[in-house]
């Protein structure tokens, strides 16, 4: 049985360049027959008659090979084309029943369960949130959810089925910006990765989480406005349940800006916005798989200037944790921690100037696997703040420098 395999819609490119070479051929043999089938002799001597006679005869004989050589050429290219139109027939008369073989076996698994038997699961549309489509039962990659409106949560990953990777989280909006003289809004969580296949399969990374939005406007009496909390970062997918690599954790947005009060004497500054938790990275498959990353955690919103003879405020202070790294299973490495955010310098004048923010602590290691594997690192805590400087003329106190967040420990190694 030959193993050659014929593309109807190559042969018919095919067909159309030769069809394209006759014409040109042909075109080329009509311009050419007058100027060489009537040769006229050079003189009235018998020589000169005998030699244009056999010029003539040679190109009358080659008109008539070409006419023949024309004739088999067009040939070739009707059967080119009627070759095409039978192997295009023929394979829209085997994919039929195939078509409907396999719509029999699918269509009613689609049609109890919401899920196909084979096939990827379908993205969540961009700005709407929603999740992510499962993958088919057997085989097929779960769908990536979608990003989250304004201030919204993203959709969470489609699941695997027995075999494939998981779909994406989908990241958090943004908080909104406040209005005239309004706070700003708290950025949208990221969804959670979906999990690998129940065999084998990637577990999904986390989204991302929205930014905190920030306040507009300032007091001239009284507290500034608020900044908006970012979002926390997604947790990554769960590898698959034999074999898979667990998820990276996603990262949380960071705290909007607030504003101050702008009479000297009259209050004190709105607070930032505080980050958003960093995303635990997901567990690996329970035979074989490295833990998945920790996400980062984001970093805490600035202050304008405040204007109080009260007390200060801190800066960009606070209590958002770095994501952990995922566990091993019975072999494979743990994940490592995510980094925490930074705390943001106080700001603005008064009495008592604020101290600077917190930095995040550092997200634990994962643990290595069972019977052989490393476990994660721990994550690295954020630098803390600047503490603010009191006003030369309404107070002399300056704020402290807030500790920097220590660093997770290193998860154990069995």
């Amino acid at each position: 049985m030959s193993w050659v395999i014929a593309a109807p819609e190559y042969l018919e490119a095919a067909a159309s360049h030769l069809a394209g070479i006759g014409s040109t051929i042909s075109s080329a043999n009509a311009a050419a027959a007058f100027p060489t089938t009537a040769v006229l002799a050079a003189g009235a001597d018998e020589v000169s008659v005998a030699l244009s006679a056999l010029f003539g005869a040679h190109a009358q004989a080659y008109q008539a090979l070409s006419a023949q050589a024309s004739m088999f050429h067009s040939q070739i290219v009707q059967l080119m084309n009627a070759g095409a139109a039978q192997y295009a027939s023929a394979e829209a008369l085997n994919a039929t029943p195939m078509q409907q073989a396999q719509a029999f076996l699918t269509d009613p698994v689609l049609a109890l369960t919401g899920r196909p038997l084979i096939g990827n699961g379908a993205n969540g549309a961009p700005g709407s949130g929603a999740a992510g489509g499962d993958g088919g039962w057997l085989l097929g990659n779960g769908g990536s959810g979608g990003s989250g409106a304004p201030g919204q949560n993203g959709g969470a990953g489609g699941s695997a089925g027995l075999l494939g990777n998981r779909g994406h989280g989908g990241a958090g909006g943004s908080g909104v910006n406040g209005g005239t003289n309004q706070a700003g809004q708290a950025g949208g969580n990221g969804g959670n990765g979906g999990a690998g296949g129940w065999l084998y399969g990637m577990g999904g990374p986390g989204g991302l989480g929205g930014n905190g939005g920030d306040a507009n406007g300032n007091n001239a009496f009284g507290s500034g406005f608020d900044g908006g909390a970012g979002g926390s970062g997604g947790l990554g997918g769960t590898g698959g349940l034999l074999v898979g690599r667990g998820g990276v954790g996603g990262q949380g947005g960071n705290g909007g800006n607030g504003t101050g009060a702008t009479i000297p004497g009259s209050g004190v500054a709105g607070s930032a916005g505080s980050a958003g938790n960093g995303g635990n990275g997901g567990h690996s498959g329970w035979l074989y798989g490295d833990g998945g990353a920790g996400g980062n955690s984001g970093n805490g919103g600035s202050f304008a200037n405040g204007a109080g003879i009260t007390d200060g405020v801190d800066g960009g202070n606070f209590a958002a944790q770095a994501g952990n790294g995922g566990d091993s299973g019975l072999f494979g490495n743990g994940g490592n921690g995510g980094t925490g955010g930074a705390g943001q310098a106080a700001a603005g004048l008064a009495t008592i100037a604020g101290g600077g923010g917190d930095g995040a602590s550092g997200g634990n290691g994962g643990n290595g696997g069972f019977f052989y594997g490393s476990g994660g690192n721990g994550g690295l805590g954020g630098n803390a703040g600047d503490g603010g400087v009191s006003s030369d003329n309404v107070g002399t106190l300056v704020g402290p420098v807030a500790s920097v967040a220590s660093v997770a420990p290193v998860a154990r190694a069995d």
